[in-house]
């Protein structure tokens, strides 16, 4: 099974604060997977830029250095026109924003892939279309 990870997911392990984010340790648990490569992941194109934007405006202190141990990450990205046309198409029939709908939209378009996430809303608009599951209720296979 190969994951998508939300940037809401990766905030989470990044900030390490259980007080100020709620299942960050399952957050690294996971992302730990990934970097040890017993996990696969699959990104879009814009998720360090989002991941970064999140950062500066929280934890400026570390975004920088944060920001490059991601890149290092070398998790490959995905952006084919198929991809970004259902991103589109569930921006607009769940109302989302296109930065979140692209996450799914690489999950619904590629065989044995699921999107990991932290944001309740979005997993509660998307829930029903499938290869998406909450961050509390991950489990490794």
């Amino acid at each position: 099974m190969t994951l998508v990870i939300d940037a809401s997911v990766v905030v989470k392990w990044l900030l390490k604060d259980p007080e100020r984010e709620a299942d960050t340790e399952k957050a690294t648990q996971l992302m730990r997977q990934v970097a040890d490569g017993l996990v696969q992941a699959v990104q879009p194109a814009h998720w360090l830029l989002e991941v970064g934007a999140v950062l500066s405006r929280i934890s400026p202190a570390t975004a920088e250095d944060d920001l490059t141990m991601l890149q290092a990450l070398d998790i490959p990205t995905e952006d084919n026109p198929i991809v970004l046309r259902r991103a589109c198409r569930l921006a607009i029939d769940l109302r989302q924003h296109l930065f979140d709908t692209v996450y799914h939209a690489i999950a619904l378009e590629t065989p044995d892939t699921t999107l990991v996430t932290a944001d309740d809303k979005y997993w509660r608009a998307a829930n029903a279309l499938g290869q998406v599951v909450r961050l509390q209720d991950w489990r490794m296979n």
